[in-house]
């Protein structure tokens, strides 16, 4: 199994950190020849969302995403990567992949001094640590999309076919329980 982790920018290296503890091959993706092959799956990390999108154009890396995606490649977004997923990024500055059929709302909780952790409960896991940082979360989930988490009534986690998408950042806790359903997904296509 080979993961390829989008390293333009935010907690690429924390995501690899963790697949690697789990035995998982993985890969930088800085420019479009980094995906001369389809990986199994891909994770999309947090960071500005803004500037994410921007250089998936610039780099001519988002036709490749969709295409893989279209032809089942998992993807797993956090916090930034959850707004790239969605249909409606809630910012006209920043243009979705459109793979979850949700609306995002950004930095929902604020600026960084509205950053916060937390436990809360993760369908088919249980209770898990949370970081939130500068954290969107998902004003509106269509219904093919599984609610996999909510904190407050506020969606911070979610499902679609073989998209897997958190408004947290599980990479920057000890738990490996979000990474190995990630896994889970893979294998289980």
């Amino acid at each position: 199994m080979r993961i390829g982790v989008l390293a333009l920018q935010g907690a690429f290296e924390e995501h690899i950190k963790m697949l690697n503890s789990l035995g998982v091959e993985t890969f930088e993706i800085r420019q479009l020849k980094d995906l001369s092959e389809i990986p199994d799956g891909l994770i999309i990390p947090g960071g500005e969302s803004t500037v994410m999108s921007k250089l998936l154009d610039e780099l001519n890396i988002r036709e490749k995403i969709l295409e893989y995606a279209d032809n089942g490649m998992a993807v797993f977004g956090t916090c930034a990567g959850l707004i790239l997923l969605c249909k409606n990024t809630g910012d006209p500055r920043c243009k979705g992949l459109g793979l979850l059929d949700c609306t995002a709302k950004r930095n929902a909780y604020g600026r960084q001094l509205g950053s916060f952790e937390t436990i809360g409960k993760f369908d088919s896991i249980g209770e898990i640590p949370m970081v939130f940082i500068r954290a969107p979360y998902i004003s509106e989930a269509n219904k093919n999309v599984t609610v996999l988490s909510t904190i407050d009534d506020k969606i911070v986690g979610v499902r679609q076919n073989r998209i897997l998408a958190t408004a947290f950042h599980p990479e920057l806790t000890a738990d490996l329980s979000v990474h190995k359903y990630f896994i889970d997904m893979i294998k289980n296509r």
